[in-house]
């Protein structure tokens, strides 16, 4: 009799390449798809993959019967298959293990499969996504992206926090009113895509105390870069008590223990993806630091300038206080640092109407952006948000936001308002940093740019 609560099914005896050393000397059944096929005389060697791991299966006419050794002969690129053999242990091989093969099933013979061994473009690959996700380098770089979704929950859930979901649809911005999806709802007017969880994530904080929202969000920004998506994912932490000093603190232990599990956990994955893992090791506590201005006069010593568009030539001129930084900026502050760096108290005007003003300078809010090292760009966001429900209101008037909107989100200041922080890290720059990716299109199962919306 099954016991309570006991799972039987047949899965649980399946095998799979990545466990193949606990079997050594026994038979397994492996089900997967051909990455690569060669062979020679009574000899045919298929490297097999099963969304674990590739292994070589090795098919001895002598071992099996002419209908298998045919079968085998026959395969192509991404045929899918059943091969049963005896695992054996063999150091030459990248996963350590041979199949002698000792018995083939071919599931489905796949004709004409159209990414094959020889370069391809971005387009095209951008055009078979569907497919291109079968490679061992988009392989790897999904398995790591996995490993620190898993890292990201782990963290929190071991700390106390709890994991609040924040709708996708809504009746307001949140970073700002021009980069937002908007539809027709219903009866009711427009709503607009998620651009983050946040101002929902503050009322959940202010119920439970310490919370999460993980889930993608949607920024209509006409941008091109090797860093911007129209929809990608992001995890915010909201915190009641935290102040500015707490959420620094907070976002260098989760990046710390993200990039320390990966290392822990991706070691195969990121030697595929040849990464140099020496510069992943420095990244422990305690980060760099410095504020918005000593980052502008950093950029001023060393001859960072800002360049403009003037009449459609560009023009370089000194590095403003009170402008954004861009990628140029960031990636030049970042070349003197092994690991992240934080840069905190950045000027009002720069930054979204819900982060508080610094009490020692109304110039300044009590914001901070976490900056990765080898050309990672911004992985994190955040501020201690405005508690006081006049200051907020102002600004809401200041940015021609909509009050009746916004409304239930004043009331937090109304009933029970206490200091809170939070941040948002976006998971496929972090990913992009963490593996070496070139271009954050690699880095999510199905990219949306604004070129691009298929497959």
């Amino acid at each position: 009799m099954e016991s309570k609560g006991q799972i039987i099914s047949r899965y649980k005896t399946y095998h799979y390449i990545e466990n193949l050393d606990k079997y050594v000397g026994q038979e397994v059944t492996l089900r997967g798809w051909v990455y690569h096929k060669t062979g020679k005389g009574k000899l045919q060697f298929i490297q097999l993959r099963d969304g674990t791991g590739i292994v070589q299966c090795v098919v001895f006419k002598g071992n099996v019967s002419e209908e298998v050794f045919e079968n085998a002969k026959d395969l192509t690129q991404e045929s899918s298959v059943i091969i049963k053999g005896t695992v054996r242990e063999d150091p030459r091989s990248p996963s350590g293990f041979e199949i002698d093969v000792t018995d083939l099933k071919v599931v489905q013979l796949t004709r004409d499969y159209p990414i094959t061994p020889k370069e391809h473009g971005d387009t095209f690959l951008l055009e078979h996504r569907h497919l291109w996700l079968r490679s061992s380098r988009q392989h790897a770089i999904m398995r790591v992206r996995a490993a620190v979704v898993k890292a990201i929950r782990d963290f929190f859930d071991g700390n106390g926090f709890k994991l609040m979901d924040s709708p996708i649809l809504t009746p307001n911005a949140c970073e700002g009113t021009t980069t937002l999806f908007e539809t027709q709802y219903f009866d009711l007017g427009k709503a607009y895509l998620s651009q983050s969880g946040q101002l929902y994530a503050e009322a959940s904080a202010m119920a439970l105390g310490r919370v999460y929202t993980f889930g993608p969000v949607f920024r209509a920004e006409l941008s091109k870069t090797r860093k911007h998506l129209t929809e990608f994912w992001m995890v915010e932490p909201e915190m009641a008590y935290f102040d500015l000093e707490d959420d620094m603190d907070l976002a260098e232990d989760l990046v710390e223990y993200i990039v320390q599990y990966v290392l822990k956990t991706c070691k195969k994955e990121l030697e595929t993806l040849e990464r140099d893992t020496t510069k992943l090791e420095k990244v422990k506590r305690p980060f760099y630091r410095m504020t918005y201005t000593e980052a502008v006069e950093w950029l001023n010593k060393n001859n960072i300038p800002l360049i403009r568009k003037v009449g459609g030539k560009e023009i370089e001129e000194p590095f403003p206080w009170g402008e954004d930084f861009g990628a140029v900026q960031e990636e030049a502050i970042m070349e003197q640092f092994d690991k992240p760096c934080i840069i905190h108290h950045y000027p009002a005007k720069v930054k979204a109407f819900y982060m508080k003003r610094d009490p020692e300078n109304p110039e300044l809010v009590l914001a901070m952006d976490m900056l990765a090292p080898e050309r990672g760009g911004e992985i994190i966001g955040g501020s201690q948000r405005e508690d006081d429900y006049d200051r907020l209101l102002e600004r809401i008037k200041e940015e021609n936001l909509p009050i009746e909107a916004f409304q239930w989100y004043l009331d937090l200041r109304k009933y029970g308002s206490v200091p809170h922080s939070g941040f948002g890290l976006g998971i496929e720059r972090t990913v992009k940093w963490i593996t070496g990716a070139k271009h954050i299109r690699e880095v999510i199962p199905f990219p949306r740019m604004i070129y691009r919306i298929v497959p």
